[in-house]
């Protein structure tokens, strides 16, 4: 074998991947065919979203990547400009047509009159009047009418991927009308999903909108039986796995991520905010190594009670229902962060903070609303970390200094951002429960935590990149924790334990300082054992420990 013979090989195994156009050229083929993001999407095998990236400044890869090239150059060929002569032709003799106007300049139009203007190629960097509506490349005219996903009258429009009346006026709701699944009965089938529109930075998509200068983001609107698509998914999945409950729950939790993404739409459509939902991040919000993590400082708890009141006592180890559920409720930034510098604090902004916390006094009886932290100086915090340390400094609490506030990565922001999302799985959640229904409720459980989870670096969850929230959902999980902690101290239990974000450990009568249940609302008991104070040893548990 020559000594080339295995560079030659290796070449050879090697794809070229396929050249892409520009984005605004993608943008522009696509309409001159007059095809919706969603057909392409379908055709594709991906998500509305998916395509917007890609005429935003994103680009496929491997055999997706092939297949929108093969796409693009189809269109090309059938939408290609005519090619224009190398030279003017020469002129010919004009027609008779009367006396010819006198030379001198093209007349200006008068006001209130517009110019004519040659026609040309759509171009990507111009709006269209399509563009008046966000989710205009998304709408398709149905040979057959199809059930409206707001009323389930009759529609002859297909609006990202889901049937359902332009106008309001044809609208008709009725008693018990049924809505799209998240899930289709046939579980091969293509998903269908709302659009989802990442927010890019680039300058030519931002020159669409004069009057708008911050680049299209998610663009949401009013929810429509949220809860039933949950509901109805779930009996998909139990048909189409012939009512095996172990199958069809197998198969409700490998969808939960994209399920939790279109539950997200559809629960956000007609809202107050465009959200970017991929914007450009600083690298303290970047992992420093494949496997390592970024520099934001959660605050999770991990505390233990040192010293236990002399004799033996009867612990109760509490279990909060739902702590991630109940924190979707926060302040979350709806841009992209903006560094700043100072001391202070402007609560209609939330991000991540470089502070110095402040010296806690009270980690004989309370956990430090920090966690547990051996380094000392600086650390970067984020927004509910901060403001529960404001709130205990001030006078209503009293309970520690105010932190030294150096540097943050802010936005504009708001608490609702993620509150119809929220209720609407709670509401399943409840229904569940009150139903005994544990396929939907575990699907629930891994909608929401999954949505938590992979909405930072993750490989499965394309549609939305905010590290960001995942860390501010996450410490108001804990700050919430810690806020328990706190009340049943003050009502008089001995607070024993916390941990992470839903282990709360008491000795007294619990039940005067919270409601026992399973809504989110409420706490269960997860175990009961006996501790006493020794000396040579700070806490003794039981067979539950």
């Amino acid at each position: 074998m020559s000594e080339f013979d295995a560079i030659d090989s290796l070449l050879a195994s090697l794809t070229p991947q396929e050249e892409l156009p520009d984005t605004e050229v993608r943008r522009s083929l696509r309409e001159q065919a007059g095809l919706s993001k969603a057909q392409v999407a379908r055709a594709l095998g991906v998500s509305p979203s998916t395509v917007t990236g890609w005429e935003s400044g994103r680009d496929p890869a491997g055999e997706t990547r092939a297949k929108y090239a093969y796409l693009l150059d189809g269109l090309a060929a059938k939408f290609a400009p005519p090619t224009e002569p190398d030279s003017e032709p020469e002129a010919g003799p004009e027609p008779e047509a009367g006396p010819e106007p006198e030379a001198g300049p093209e007349p200006e139009p008068e006001a209130g009159e517009v110019a004519p203007a040659p026609v040309a190629a759509p171009d990507a960097t111009e709006p269209s009047p399509a563009d008046d509506r966000d989710d205009a490349d998304d709408v398709e005219t149905l040979a057959t009418p199809e059930p409206c996903v707001l009323c389930a009258s009759p529609a002859r429009q297909r609006v990202a991927g889901f049937p359902q009346h332009l106008d309001p006026a044809d609208c008709r709701p009725t008693t018990g009308a049924t809505t799209a699944a998240l899930t289709a009965t046939d579980p091969s089938a293509p998903q269908a999903q709302t659009a989802r529109t990442a927010r890019p930075t680039h300058a030519a998509h931002g020159a669409q909108r004069p009057k708008k200068p911050a680049p299209r983001g998610r663009a949401f609107q009013e929810p429509s039986g949220p809860a039933d698509l949950i509901h109805e998914a779930v009996q998909a999945a139990l048909a189409a796995h012939e009512g095996d409950v172990e199958a069809a729950s197998a198969a409700l939790l490998k969808r939960a991520i994209p399920d939790a993404m279109a539950l997200l739409d559809e629960t956000r459509k007609g809202a107050r905010y465009d959200v970017i939902a991929h914007p450009w991040i600083p690298d303290i919000l970047k992992k420093q190594t494949a496997k390592g993590a970024d520099r934001i400082w959660e605050a999770r708890p991990k505390w233990t009670r040192h010293e236990l009141p002399p004799g033996e006592h009867e612990v109760t180890a509490l279990d909060i229902n739902g702590a991630y559920l109940s924190a979707l409720k926060t302040h979350l930034p709806l841009g992209q962060l903006e560094h700043s510098t100072g001391f202070d604090h402007d609560r209609r902004r939330a991000g991540v903070h470089l502070i110095t916390p402040p010296h806690w006094e009270h980690e004989a009886v309370l956990p430090n609303p920090i966690g547990n932290r051996d380094e000392p100086g600086p650390l970067w915090v984020t927004e509910p970390t901060l403001r529960l340390l404001l709130r205990l400094s001030g006078p209503k609490y009293g309970l520690c200094d105010p932190p030294q506030i150096h540097e943050s990565y802010t936005s504009g922001a708001t608490e609702n951002l993620l509150e119809k999302f929220r209720i609407a799985l709670k509401d399943a959640r409840e229904r569940a429960i009150g139903e005994e229904d544990e396929v939907t409720l575990e699907y629930v459980k891994a909608m929401y935590s999954k949505f938590v989870s992979t909405m930072g670096e993750s490989n499965y969850n394309r549609e939305l990149y905010r590290p960001d929230w995942m860390h501010l959902i996450r410490s108001q999980a804990f700050a919430n924790l810690w806020t328990k902690a706190y009340k049943a101290h003050e009502e008089g239990l001995t607070v024993v334990r916390a941990m992470g974000t839903d282990e709360l450990h008491v000795i007294g009568d619990w039940h005067s300082v919270f409601p026992e249940g399973r809504g989110v609302t409420e706490v269960k008991v997860k175990d009961t054992y006996t501790a006493k104070a020794a000396a040579d040893d700070a806490l003794q548990a039981g067979e539950g420990e």
